[in-house]
C-alpha cells in the first residue's frame, strides 16, 4: 500500500513537471499579412525570408523566456485593405501572438492602424514608407517600422536628381495616400532649397496600364528630371515606354523603391530598357555594402532554410534586411518583458538597446518619442545591374 502510494506519488510529480515543462515550451507567435497573392510581387517574400532566418537563430539559441521557440502565421491580404483588416481582426484572437509583421503596401497599413489600435496589436513595418504609419494618432503608439519613410525618401531622390544637373523636377506621383504622402515630403523639402524647383505634379491612378501621357505633360513642362513613385508594374510600364522615345526626350527617372518590391525587369516590354533610360531608385539596405562578417553568417542560415545560396539571389533585399533585423528586436523585447502581453512588449520595444544588426549597429531602435528605427543618413541611392541586383551607387 505504501509502494503503490509513493509510485501515485512519483506519477503526480512527473505529470506537473511535464506540464510545467510543456507550459514553458509553448511557442511564441508571430505573423505576416503580406501581399503574398499579388501578382510578381517579391516583398511580401523577402519580408517572410527575413523573419524566417531570424526565427532559425533565435530559436537555434534557445528561442525566448528562457525556452520557448518563436513560431510563424502566415496571411495574404493580396495588398488589399479590407482583406488586411479582415486578417488582423483574426489574428487579435491568437493566443500568444505578440506582433504582425506588415507587407510593402502603406495603403493597407494605413486602413488598418484603427483594427491596431482597437486590438493593441504590434505592428512591425519593414517595408511601408508613408510617413502616416508611425506619424499616426494612436496613443500609445503600437506600430513600429524599420524601413525608409517618405521624409527622408523625397530629400535624398529630389537632391539627387539636382546633384546630377536637374534644375527642374516633375513629380510622378500614384493617386494613393502613399503618393499624396510623397506630395507633402517633396514640398516640405522643396521649401528649403532654391534649386531644383517643380515644374508640376501628374497623377496617375494605381495599375494604369500606361504613365506616358503624364511623363509627356511634365517634360513639356520643362522638367529635366522625373521624380517617381510607383510599383513594380507602374515602374516598369514608364521604364519600356520612355527607352522606345528618342533619345532627347529620355528624361533621368529618381525612383521610389516600390518598383523594387517585385519582379520589375521581368515586366518590361523590351529587354534592353534599362540601358537606355536613366533610372536610380531609393534604397536604405544593401548585402553588397553590409558588413561581411555579418553577411556571411546570415547566408549560412539562409542556404540551410531556403534554395538561395548567395546574395544575388535575395530578391527585394531591403524586405530581408529589415524583417531580419526587426525579428530579433523583438525577440529582445519579449525578452525584456518576461511575457507574451503585447502592451508589456510594446512598452518593451522602446527600451531595447545596443542591437547589432545586419542593416547597422543600433543604439536603440526605438523611443517614446519615436517608432522609426532609421534615419535620414541611412537612405542612399542605388541602380539595377544587368544580373538583377540593386546595388549602391558609389559617391
Amino acid at each position: 500500500m505504501i509502494m503503490r502510494s509513493i509510485f501515485i506519488a512519483f506519477i503526480g510529480i512527473f505529470v506537473t513537471f511535464a506540464t510545467v515543462q510543456a507550459a514553458e515550451m509553448k511557442p511564441v507567435f508571430l505573423a505576416i499579412d503580406g501581399e503574398f497573392g499579388l501578382p510578381n510581387s517579391t516583398s511580401a517574400q523577402s519580408i517572410k525570408l527575413g523573419v524566417d532566418t531570424a526565427i532559425e537563430e533565435i530559436n537555434a539559441n534557445g528561442g525566448v523566456l528562457g525556452g520557448r521557440p518563436l513560431e510563424l502565421i502566415i496571411k495574404d491580404n493580396r495588398s488589399m485593405p479590407a482583406r488586411g483588416i479582415h486578417n488582423l481582426q483574426q489574428l487579435a484572437k491568437v493566443e500568444d501572438l505578440v506582433a504582425v509583421f506588415s507587407g510593402r503596401f502603406s495603403p493597407v497599413v494605413l486602413e488598418t492602424i484603427p483594427t491596431i489600435a482597437k486590438n493593441k496589436l504590434i505592428n512591425l513595418a519593414p517595408w511601408s514608407s508613408a510617413d502616416g504609419v508611425t506619424e499616426n494618432e494612436m496613443s500609445p503608439n503600437y506600430i513600429f517600422r524599420l524601413s525608409l519613410k517618405d521624409r527622408f525618401a523625397m530629400p535624398t531622390m529630389i537632391k539627387f536628381a539636382a546633384d546630377h544637373g536637374a534644375k527642374k523636377i516633375g513629380l510622378l506621383l500614384t493617386n494613393t495616400s502613399w503618393g499624396r504622402s510623397n506630395l507633402k515630403a517633396a514640398e516640405r523639402y522643396l521649401r528649403t532649397v532654391d534649386s531644383p524647383v517643380s515644374v508640376g505634379t501628374s497623377w496617375y491612378n494605381w495599375r494604369d496600364e500606361s504613365l506616358m501621357k503624364e511623363y509627356q505633360i511634365l517634360r513639356k513642362a520643362g522638367a529635366e528630371s522625373i521624380v517617381l513613385v510607383a510599383n513594380d508594374d507602374e515602374g516598369a510600364s514608364l521604364v519600356s515606354e520612355v527607352s522606345a522615345l528618342p533619345e532627347d526626350q529620355r528624361l533621368p527617372i529618381v525612383s521610389h523603391w516600390g518598383v523594387t518590391g517585385g519582379n520589375f525587369i521581368g515586366q518590361m516590354s523590351r529587354n534592353d530598357a534599362l540601358d537606355r533610360v536613366d533610372f536610380s531608385v531609393v534604397q536604405t539596405f544593401s548585402l553588397f555594402t553590409a558588413n561581411t562578417a555579418k553577411v556571411a553568417t546570415v547566408m549560412k542560415t539562409v542556404s540551410k532554410i531556403s534554395k538561395i545560396k548567395t546574395i544575388e539571389g535575395v530578391e527585394a533585399p531591403v524586405g530581408f534586411g529589415h524583417a531580419y533585423d526587426l525579428t530579433h528586436i523583438l525577440a529582445k523585447a519579449i525578452d525584456l518583458a518576461g511575457t507574451t502581453d503585447r502592451a508589456k512588449v510594446r512598452d518593451a520595444l522602446e527600451q531595447v538597446k545596443n542591437y547589432d544588426g545586419l542593416v547597422k549597429n543600433f543604439k536603440q531602435p526605438f523611443s517614446s518619442t519615436s517608432h522609426d528605427a532609421l534615419q535620414l543618413e541611412d537612405v542612399f541611392m542605388a541602380r539595377y545591374h544587368a544580373d538583377g541586383t540593386i546595388r549602391p551607387i558609389k559617391p
